[in-house]
Protein backbone atom coordinates (compact mmCIF):
# COMPACT_ATOMS: atom_id res chain seq x y z
CA UNK A 1 0.00 0.00 0.00
CA UNK A 2 2.89 2.27 0.82
CA UNK A 3 4.38 1.59 -1.97
CA UNK A 4 1.38 2.44 -4.44
CA UNK A 5 1.16 5.71 -2.61
CA UNK A 6 4.60 6.47 -3.15
CA UNK A 7 4.61 5.76 -6.98
CA UNK A 8 1.44 7.73 -7.43
CA UNK A 9 2.98 10.87 -5.68
CA UNK A 10 6.03 10.29 -7.83
CA UNK A 11 4.04 10.49 -11.16
CA UNK A 12 2.11 13.43 -9.52
CA UNK A 13 5.49 15.47 -8.85
CA UNK A 14 6.56 14.62 -12.68
CA UNK A 15 3.28 15.43 -14.21
CA UNK A 16 3.46 19.17 -12.38
CA UNK A 17 7.24 19.54 -13.23
CA UNK A 18 6.16 18.71 -17.16
CA UNK A 19 3.44 21.67 -16.64
CA UNK A 20 5.48 23.88 -14.73
CA UNK A 21 7.90 22.78 -17.72
CA UNK A 22 5.31 23.76 -20.47
CA UNK A 23 3.97 26.32 -18.79
CA UNK A 24 7.56 28.20 -18.43
CA UNK A 25 8.39 27.91 -21.90
CA UNK A 26 4.52 29.09 -23.15
CA UNK A 27 5.10 32.51 -21.03
CA UNK A 28 8.58 32.92 -21.70
CA UNK A 29 7.26 33.05 -25.42
CA UNK A 30 4.32 34.73 -25.01
CA UNK A 31 5.68 37.31 -22.52
CA UNK A 32 9.13 37.75 -23.50
CA UNK A 33 12.50 36.99 -21.81
CA UNK A 34 12.01 39.32 -19.39
CA UNK A 35 8.23 37.83 -17.80
CA UNK A 36 8.90 38.24 -14.32
CA UNK A 37 9.85 41.74 -14.78
CA UNK A 38 7.33 42.71 -17.13
CA UNK A 39 4.33 41.01 -14.92
CA UNK A 40 5.45 43.00 -11.56
CA UNK A 41 5.62 46.09 -14.07
CA UNK A 42 1.27 45.01 -14.48
CA UNK A 43 0.45 43.72 -12.07
CA UNK A 44 2.33 44.15 -8.68
CA UNK A 45 2.75 48.10 -8.75
CA UNK A 46 -0.14 49.91 -7.30
CA UNK A 47 -2.11 52.91 -8.38
CA UNK A 48 -5.42 53.37 -10.48
CA UNK A 49 -6.71 51.17 -13.36
CA UNK A 50 -8.82 51.95 -16.07
CA UNK A 51 -10.60 48.77 -15.06
CA UNK A 52 -12.02 47.39 -11.97
CA UNK A 53 -11.30 43.86 -11.26
CA UNK A 54 -14.92 43.23 -12.19
CA UNK A 55 -15.15 44.30 -15.65
CA UNK A 56 -16.15 41.75 -18.36
CA UNK A 57 -12.38 42.81 -20.19
CA UNK A 58 -10.58 41.45 -17.35
CA UNK A 59 -12.71 38.33 -17.68
CA UNK A 60 -12.09 37.97 -21.28
CA UNK A 61 -8.84 38.77 -21.58
CA UNK A 62 -7.81 36.14 -18.24
CA UNK A 63 -8.78 33.67 -20.36
CA UNK A 64 -7.25 31.15 -22.42
CA UNK A 65 -9.65 31.05 -25.18
CA UNK A 66 -7.41 35.17 -25.98
CA UNK A 67 -4.89 32.45 -28.54
CA UNK A 68 -8.02 31.19 -30.51
CA UNK A 69 -9.68 34.67 -30.76
CA UNK A 70 -6.41 36.56 -31.41
CA UNK A 71 -5.45 33.86 -34.29
CA UNK A 72 -9.48 34.60 -35.49
CA UNK A 73 -8.61 38.24 -35.64
CA UNK A 74 -5.18 38.13 -37.70
CA UNK A 75 -6.97 36.00 -40.38
CA UNK A 76 -10.19 38.25 -40.90
CA UNK A 77 -7.56 41.26 -40.49
CA UNK A 78 -5.79 40.59 -43.55
CA UNK A 79 -8.75 40.93 -46.07
CA UNK A 80 -8.73 44.63 -45.61
CA UNK A 81 -6.11 45.44 -48.50
CA UNK A 82 -4.97 48.89 -46.93
CA UNK A 83 -4.51 47.52 -43.39
CA UNK A 84 -2.99 44.30 -44.87
CA UNK A 85 -0.88 46.79 -47.01
CA UNK A 86 0.70 47.96 -44.08
CA UNK A 87 1.33 45.14 -42.03
CA UNK A 88 3.12 43.40 -45.44
CA UNK A 89 5.01 46.55 -46.07
CA UNK A 90 6.26 47.72 -42.46
CA UNK A 91 6.00 44.25 -40.34
CA UNK A 92 8.62 41.98 -39.76
CA UNK A 93 5.95 39.26 -38.49
CA UNK A 94 7.90 36.45 -40.57
CA UNK A 95 10.87 37.29 -39.11
CA UNK A 96 10.25 38.41 -35.93
CA UNK A 97 6.79 36.47 -35.30
CA UNK A 98 7.17 36.06 -31.91
CA UNK A 99 8.48 39.75 -30.64
CA UNK A 100 5.19 40.79 -32.75
CA UNK A 101 2.92 38.32 -30.39
CA UNK A 102 4.81 39.47 -27.50
CA UNK A 103 4.22 43.22 -28.15
CA UNK A 104 0.45 42.25 -28.61
CA UNK A 105 0.22 40.34 -25.57
CA UNK A 106 2.30 43.35 -23.74
CA UNK A 107 -0.73 45.79 -24.96
CA UNK A 108 -3.41 43.67 -24.27
CA UNK A 109 -2.29 42.82 -20.82
CA UNK A 110 -1.08 46.46 -20.18
CA UNK A 111 -4.03 48.19 -21.24
CA UNK A 112 -6.58 45.42 -19.52
CA UNK A 113 -4.41 45.04 -16.06
CA UNK A 114 -2.11 47.41 -15.85
CA UNK A 115 -1.67 50.77 -13.90
CA UNK A 116 -3.26 53.83 -15.88
CA UNK A 117 0.40 55.58 -16.21
CA UNK A 118 1.82 52.05 -17.74
CA UNK A 119 -1.58 51.71 -19.67
CA UNK A 120 -1.43 55.06 -21.44
CA UNK A 121 3.07 54.85 -21.84
CA UNK A 122 2.04 51.94 -24.28
CA UNK A 123 -0.96 53.80 -26.34
CA UNK A 124 1.59 56.53 -26.83
CA UNK A 125 4.12 54.68 -28.11
CA UNK A 126 1.69 53.16 -30.89
CA UNK A 127 0.22 56.36 -31.88
CA UNK A 128 4.03 57.28 -32.07
CA UNK A 129 4.65 54.24 -34.27
CA UNK A 130 1.71 54.98 -36.21
CA UNK A 131 2.75 58.01 -37.60
CA UNK A 132 5.80 56.37 -39.56
CA UNK A 133 3.03 53.56 -41.13
CA UNK A 134 2.27 54.75 -44.54
CA UNK A 135 2.56 54.16 -47.92
CA UNK A 136 0.31 52.98 -51.44
CA UNK A 137 -1.16 49.77 -51.52
CA UNK A 138 -0.79 47.09 -54.15
CA UNK A 139 -4.11 48.86 -55.91
CA UNK A 140 -2.09 52.33 -55.82
CA UNK A 141 -4.41 53.39 -53.07
CA UNK A 142 -2.30 55.24 -49.97
CA UNK A 143 -2.81 53.82 -46.71
CA UNK A 144 -1.92 55.46 -43.15
CA UNK A 145 -2.18 53.22 -39.63
CA UNK A 146 -3.68 56.34 -38.10
CA UNK A 147 -6.54 56.52 -40.69
CA UNK A 148 -9.24 56.52 -38.26
CA UNK A 149 -11.35 53.83 -40.62
CA UNK A 150 -8.50 51.36 -40.68
CA UNK A 151 -8.17 51.75 -36.62
CA UNK A 152 -11.89 50.50 -36.70
CA UNK A 153 -11.36 47.73 -39.06
CA UNK A 154 -8.78 46.59 -36.79
CA UNK A 155 -10.38 47.24 -33.59
CA UNK A 156 -13.97 45.57 -34.57
CA UNK A 157 -12.08 42.39 -35.46
CA UNK A 158 -10.68 42.20 -32.44
CA UNK A 159 -13.27 42.61 -30.03
CA UNK A 160 -15.46 40.23 -32.40
CA UNK A 161 -12.82 37.96 -32.31
CA UNK A 162 -11.98 38.14 -28.89
CA UNK A 163 -16.04 37.97 -27.79
CA UNK A 164 -16.33 34.51 -30.53
CA UNK A 165 -13.96 33.17 -29.23
CA UNK A 166 -14.63 33.06 -25.60
CA UNK A 167 -18.40 32.54 -26.21
CA UNK A 168 -17.65 29.00 -27.49
CA UNK A 169 -14.50 27.96 -25.63
CA UNK A 170 -14.41 31.00 -22.50
CA UNK A 171 -14.62 29.14 -18.85
CA UNK A 172 -16.96 31.52 -17.60
CA UNK A 173 -20.54 32.47 -19.59
CA UNK A 174 -20.96 36.31 -19.94
CA UNK A 175 -24.21 37.09 -20.01
CA UNK A 176 -25.60 39.97 -22.25
CA UNK A 177 -25.08 42.97 -19.70
CA UNK A 178 -21.44 41.62 -19.52
CA UNK A 179 -20.85 40.78 -23.37
CA UNK A 180 -22.07 44.50 -23.63
CA UNK A 181 -19.64 45.82 -21.03
CA UNK A 182 -16.62 43.92 -22.89
CA UNK A 183 -17.38 45.75 -26.17
CA UNK A 184 -17.63 48.92 -23.57
CA UNK A 185 -14.70 48.16 -21.80
CA UNK A 186 -12.78 48.25 -25.31
CA UNK A 187 -13.88 50.68 -26.60
CA UNK A 188 -12.44 52.78 -23.96
CA UNK A 189 -8.98 51.66 -25.52
CA UNK A 190 -10.39 52.04 -29.32
CA UNK A 191 -10.98 55.97 -28.62
CA UNK A 192 -7.27 56.32 -27.00
CA UNK A 193 -5.90 54.98 -30.12
CA UNK A 194 -7.64 57.45 -32.49
CA UNK A 195 -11.20 54.92 -33.43
CA UNK A 196 -14.09 57.58 -33.60
CA UNK A 197 -17.07 56.79 -31.79
CA UNK A 198 -16.32 53.14 -31.43
CA UNK A 199 -18.88 50.70 -30.81
CA UNK A 200 -20.29 50.32 -26.94
CA UNK A 201 -22.37 47.48 -27.59
CA UNK A 202 -22.55 43.87 -29.16
CA UNK A 203 -25.08 44.53 -31.66
CA UNK A 204 -23.17 48.07 -32.57
CA UNK A 205 -20.81 45.80 -32.79
CA UNK A 206 -22.07 43.11 -35.43
CA UNK A 207 -23.64 46.69 -37.39
CA UNK A 208 -19.73 48.24 -38.04
CA UNK A 209 -18.22 44.71 -38.99
CA UNK A 210 -21.11 44.55 -41.52
CA UNK A 211 -20.48 47.88 -42.72
CA UNK A 212 -16.79 46.91 -44.03
CA UNK A 213 -17.87 44.00 -45.93
CA UNK A 214 -17.74 45.46 -49.19
CA UNK A 215 -14.47 46.51 -48.93
CA UNK A 216 -12.82 43.33 -48.20
CA UNK A 217 -11.09 41.15 -50.84
CA UNK A 218 -8.43 38.20 -51.23
CA UNK A 219 -5.45 39.62 -52.25
CA UNK A 220 -1.77 38.27 -52.70
CA UNK A 221 -0.30 39.22 -49.45
CA UNK A 222 -3.42 38.16 -47.75
CA UNK A 223 -3.20 35.17 -49.28
CA UNK A 224 0.38 34.96 -48.15
CA UNK A 225 -0.11 35.87 -44.61
CA UNK A 226 -3.00 33.29 -43.90
CA UNK A 227 -0.97 30.31 -46.16
CA UNK A 228 2.08 32.00 -43.44
CA UNK A 229 -0.18 31.93 -40.49
CA UNK A 230 -2.13 28.41 -40.39
CA UNK A 231 0.80 26.61 -42.16
CA UNK A 232 4.21 27.68 -41.36
CA UNK A 233 4.38 28.58 -37.52
CA UNK A 234 8.13 29.06 -36.36
CA UNK A 235 8.02 26.27 -33.99
CA UNK A 236 9.95 22.68 -33.95
CA UNK A 237 7.87 20.10 -35.48
CA UNK A 238 6.81 18.13 -32.33
CA UNK A 239 5.15 21.51 -31.39
CA UNK A 240 3.17 22.06 -34.65
CA UNK A 241 0.96 19.38 -33.42
CA UNK A 242 -0.76 21.67 -30.87
CA UNK A 243 -0.37 24.76 -32.80
CA UNK A 244 -2.56 22.78 -35.90
CA UNK A 245 -5.05 22.08 -32.64
CA UNK A 246 -5.37 25.82 -32.21
CA UNK A 247 -5.75 26.17 -36.06
CA UNK A 248 -8.44 24.07 -36.63
CA UNK A 249 -9.92 25.34 -33.10
CA UNK A 250 -10.34 28.45 -35.09
CA UNK A 251 -11.36 27.54 -38.16
CA UNK A 252 -14.62 26.44 -36.54
CA UNK A 253 -15.18 30.01 -35.08
CA UNK A 254 -14.70 31.81 -38.27
CA UNK A 255 -18.35 33.60 -39.83
CA UNK A 256 -19.45 32.16 -43.05
CA UNK A 257 -19.35 35.07 -44.99
CA UNK A 258 -15.62 34.85 -44.83
CA UNK A 259 -14.72 31.71 -46.08
CA UNK A 260 -14.70 32.50 -49.66
CA UNK A 261 -12.55 35.35 -49.21
CA UNK A 262 -10.13 33.38 -47.17
CA UNK A 263 -10.42 30.22 -49.30
CA UNK A 264 -11.33 28.15 -46.11
CA UNK A 265 -14.10 25.82 -46.62
CA UNK A 266 -17.54 25.73 -44.50
CA UNK A 267 -17.93 22.34 -43.02
CA UNK A 268 -20.39 22.92 -40.56
CA UNK A 269 -20.81 19.27 -39.70
CA UNK A 270 -17.52 18.61 -39.10
CA UNK A 271 -17.07 21.66 -37.46
CA UNK A 272 -19.53 21.48 -34.94
CA UNK A 273 -19.15 17.80 -33.70
CA UNK A 274 -15.33 17.98 -34.63
CA UNK A 275 -13.36 21.23 -34.63
CA UNK A 276 -15.13 22.85 -31.87
CA UNK A 277 -15.06 19.76 -29.11
CA UNK A 278 -11.19 20.24 -30.31
CA UNK A 279 -10.77 23.72 -29.36
CA UNK A 280 -12.41 23.02 -26.03
CA UNK A 281 -10.00 20.30 -25.32
CA UNK A 282 -7.44 22.70 -26.66
CA UNK A 283 -8.48 26.19 -24.26
CA UNK A 284 -8.80 23.18 -20.91
CA UNK A 285 -5.20 22.12 -21.61
CA UNK A 286 -4.05 25.64 -21.96
CA UNK A 287 -5.81 26.43 -18.52
CA UNK A 288 -4.03 23.69 -17.09
CA UNK A 289 -0.61 24.26 -18.25
CA UNK A 290 -0.77 27.98 -17.25
CA UNK A 291 -2.82 28.09 -13.94
CA UNK A 292 0.15 27.90 -11.58
CA UNK A 293 1.80 30.84 -12.89
CA UNK A 294 -0.81 32.80 -14.50
CA UNK A 295 -0.56 36.26 -13.14
CA UNK A 296 -3.99 37.41 -14.14
CA UNK A 297 -5.88 35.29 -12.06
CA UNK A 298 -5.05 37.70 -9.35
CA UNK A 299 -7.53 40.18 -8.34
CA UNK A 300 -5.09 42.59 -6.95
CA UNK A 301 -5.78 46.24 -9.32
CA UNK A 302 -6.93 49.10 -7.47
CA UNK A 303 -10.12 51.05 -8.36
CA UNK A 304 -11.37 51.90 -12.07
CA UNK A 305 -9.67 55.22 -13.14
Amino acid sequence: MAVDIAKSLNIEVRINELRDSLGEALRSRVVGPDADTRVQQIMEVGGPRWYSDDRPIRIVHADASMFIGGLRALLLQTLHPLAMAGVAQHSDYKNDPWGRLQRTADFLAATTFGPSDEAQKIIDRILYVHQFVVGTASDGRPYSANDPHLLRWVHVVEVDSFLTAHTHFGEQTLTQDQRDGYVEDMSIIAAKLGVTAPPKTERALRDQMKSFKNELKSTAESRDAIKYLMFNPPLPYPARAAYYSLVASTVATLPVWSRDLLRIPYLPVSERFALRPLGGLFTRGLRWITAPTSPYQRNDATDLA
